[in-house]
């Protein structure tokens, strides 16, 4: 991997993420492009980065770029993940893949016939315990599955004083909670599983129908902090809280509540599996345990320890048992299974890291999830 060169498209809260991920992989990065000038020789200059790119032309121009990394807003993520992929560059993009399916359809044929490498970071799978429970699902050591329930909450957006760019419906799409952190929890419990949804029947709920939005755009997740700045209020149409219900292929049902609005909760994904032989339960807040449920033995706590662990799961872990892995760590980890693919230069292997395939999946589960809401009833899954 010596070899490949990655640039990095936003200099906001993720794309420093990415770049601290790279490093820690060894990718070279050969630059940083921002939302303009200013931030781009900002965030070059913050991240010792070796350029500031002038513009996304430029960036696919540089042929010592071999992917792309996007982490900039939802509604410019189809443009740049097509426009990176017809310039022959790898993608690994931030979730959503597209603002609807027709364009997340599109970068899905456009990736098969390129031929390229074509990523979205729902990085969750890769905390370690979340492979060992893929593992053990994949063994048949939880039998058969009857039912996964969860949720995933934070508190950020508590206040109607709370800003960003991501509660406004042109810029982050029309579902909000769902889209940002619902589909995280989507896409690891169906990558553990291996279940596909059928029907959805979703309750959405917009807490905050005004926000105060400041005169200055504030960086992600900085709207929390009490600052004194003038503000003008703005409609919100995107949910601040979302519960859904789902039926699975096979006949396995499911549930999940997401909120932005849950004071105390800064960003905890729960889910438990329920089999026909254990149950497994897991939670972001304490992500080096994995617990195993039993009808007819002791139920037990697997702490994250690669002498304990699955081959797969042991892969993508780094460090001994009681030296805890992290939220950075399933960034490293995600693009490592990544990189290690481009390498490989094996497109007839089924890829670990989520695909775009995966990206367009919840796209399409999100628009089953708004349309269930608008019609208060069950919809099918395209």
């Amino acid at each position: 991997m010596q070899n490949i060169g990655a640039a990095v498209v936003g200099a906001g809260f993720i794309g420093p993420v990415h770049v601290e991920a790279l490093r820690r992989l060894g990718i070279s990065i050969t630059g940083v492009l921002g939302c303009d000038e200013n931030e781009s020789r900002s965030a070059c200059e913050k991240l010792g980065l070796p350029k500031a790119y002038p513009s996304y032309d430029e960036l696919l121009a540089d042929p010592a770029v071999t992917a792309v990394h996007l982490a900039v807003p939802n509604v410019l993520h189809y443009d740049m993940a097509k426009r990176a992929l017809l310039a022959g560059k790898h993608v690994m993009c931030e979730k959503p893949l597209a603002m609807n399916s027709q364009q997340s359809a599109e970068l899905v044929e456009l990736a098969r016939d390129t031929r390229l490498a074509a990523g979205v970071c729902y990085n969750i799978r890769f905390y370690p315990l979340n492979l060992q429970a893929r593992q053990m699902v994949a063994s048949g050591q939880l039998g058969q599955i009857y039912a996964v329930n969860g949720s995933y909450v934070q508190d950020w957006l508590l206040y109607p004083t709370d800003y960003n760019w991501r509660v406004l419906a042109d810029q982050g799409g029309p579902l909000r909670a769902v889209a940002d952190i619902g589909t995280h929890w989507m896409d690891l419990v169906c990558s553990i599983t291996g279940l596909e949804v059928e029907e959805v029947m979703a309750d959405l709920l917009t807490v905050h129908k005004v926000r105060q939005r400041p005169a200055g755009e504030v960086e992600t997740f900085t709207g929390k902090l009490k600052t004194q700045q003038q503000t003008v209020p703005v409609e919100i149409a995107t949910e601040d809280y979302g519960c859904v219900m789902f039926r699975f292929r096979g006949g396995a049902r499911g549930s999940l509540h997401v909120s932005q609005v849950t004071a105390g909760r800064k960003n905890c994904l729960r889910y438990e599996i329920s089999g026909s032989a254990c149950a497994l339960a897991w939670n972001s807040e304490a992500p080096n345990t994995l617990w195993i449920g039993r009808r007819d033995g002791p139920n037990q706590e697997l702490i994250r320890d690669p002498a304990l662990l699955d081959e797969l799961a042991r892969g993508f872990t780094n460090y001994p048992g009681g030296h805890n892995e992290g939220f950075p760590d399933t960034f490293k980890q995600c693009f490592r299974a990544f990189y290690q693919y481009i390498a490989a230069d094996d497109r007839s292997a089924a890829p670990l890291f989520p695909t775009f395939a995966d990206g367009h999946r919840e796209v399409l589960l999100c628009e089953a999830i708004l349309e269930s809401h608008r019609q208060q009833r069950w919809v099918a899954v395209k």
